[in-house]
């Protein structure tokens, strides 16, 4: 069921009713990540520095609470790589003439196994949210399937961009000014799916010279890939898989009417990675037990959650989570996102987890 948002006023009145519902403006009011692809200046090969555990536990601070390091470079040295055809002369409008090699080299360029092709020879690279690492292709050939290859040995991997950029030969300086170009055929792999609207990186200027892109092809893992194979995580039963987001309705405790739903959290400097959501709703939990207790010393416990990935005209958001005091099944999976203004926020990659041990949402002495 896909909802139309007209004006933010409807949020809240949608609220009364179904508070689950995504809170978009609150995935909207998360800071954005300052890296967000390969930096001209950024050495290939870098290690991919995600690590589940460190950021789990940032998550379940970030409730209880309410990058990359350039190498040193030196003027006018030379620059490492450049395997790649140079066209032409060599001058940018080489680059970008639609009918060289580069170009079309990635127009015919197939998709690998397990992929769909998100975008096709654009004169941008993907610039979003989950960027993991990247490296050059040594052989200098427009190799997607070395590129799949790359995203496939990365545990988060779900998506890369290659391209051809065109570099400058020696570190620019004024001393070096403009240097000649060399081409580098360009590797670079997310945590998300990789969108067409993500391609917005056209190249900088260093000292005279213009980095370009060229020939820039976007491949996501197919949603069986992606989608189908939801994680476990610890002290969470198995998951199951969702056609889209929970729509919970309001149920009777004590005789009132009474709101399982027990918040969000949009985490979007990592990779898909539903352990942050797991870590959310324990912390959470946690966080209810010790101050929000009524006088009866009940509480809202969180025993079950949403994971999805939130996209924003094709564009991922990050890993949304929405926590739940109670278990809901597939039946009210029906939430597929938004249309909201110009907007279209869509659910992907939805599952669901439930606690192992529930929580009563009763302090023991009040037992």
């Amino acid at each position: 069921m896909r909802n139309v948002l007209i004006a933010a006023s409807a949020f809240s009145g949608l609220a009364a009713a179904l508070p689950q519902n995504i809170n978009i403006a609150a995935a909207l009011a998360v800071p954005t990540p300052t890296v967000l692809g390969p930096a001209a200046t950024e050495s290939a090969d870098l290690p991919v520095s995600y690590n589940p555990t460190v950021a789990a536990e940032s998550a379940a601070e970030a409730v209880a609470t309410g990058g990359v390091t350039a190498k040193k470079r030196n003027a006018c040295e030379l620059q490492p790589g450049g395997a790649g055809p140079v066209p032409g002369d060599g001058s940018v409008a080489e680059y970008l003439d639609p009918s060289n090699a580069l170009r079309t080299a990635a127009r015919n360029a197939g998709t690998p196994s397990g992929y769909s092709k998100s975008f096709t020879d654009l004169t941008a690279s993907t610039h979003q949210i989950g960027y993991l690492t990247y490296k050059n292709i040594e052989s200098g050939n427009y190799d997607v399937n070395a590129c799949a290859a790359f995203c496939n040995s990365e545990e988060f991997c779900q998506g890369f961009n290659i391209y051809y950029e065109r570099d400058p030969s020696v570190d620019p300086a004024a001393s070096c000014a403009n240097p000649d170009p060399i081409t580098n055929v360009k590797c670079a792999i997310y945590g998300y799916p990789v969108s067409e609207n993500s391609a917005t990186n056209q190249g900088e200027h260093r000292e005279g010279f213009e980095v370009v892109i060229a020939g820039s092809n976007g491949y996501s893992k197919l949603n069986g890939a992606m989608c189908k194979g939801a994680p476990s995580v610890p002290d969470f039963n198995a998951p199951t898989n969702l056609p889209a987001a929970i729509n919970a309705p309001l149920i009777q405790k004590n005789g009132q009417d009474y709101d399982t739903y027990n918040g969000m959290r949009l985490f979007n400097t990592n990779p898909y990675d539903p352990s942050l959501c797991a870590a959310a709703c324990k912390s959470q939990t946690e966080f209810d037990r010790e101050h929000l207790a009524n006088a009866n010393g009940e509480y809202k416990p969180c025993n079950f959650f949403t994971s999805y990935v939130l996209t924003k005209n094709g564009v991922p958001l990050g890993t949304y989570c929405a926590l739940y005091t109670q278990e809901w099944s597939a039946d009210y999976a029906v939430n597929t996102g938004y249309h909201y203004g110009e907007d279209d926020y869509s659910v992907i990659c939805a599952a669901s987890y439930t606690a192992t041990t529930q929580d009563s949402g009763v302090l023991s002495s009040s037992n």
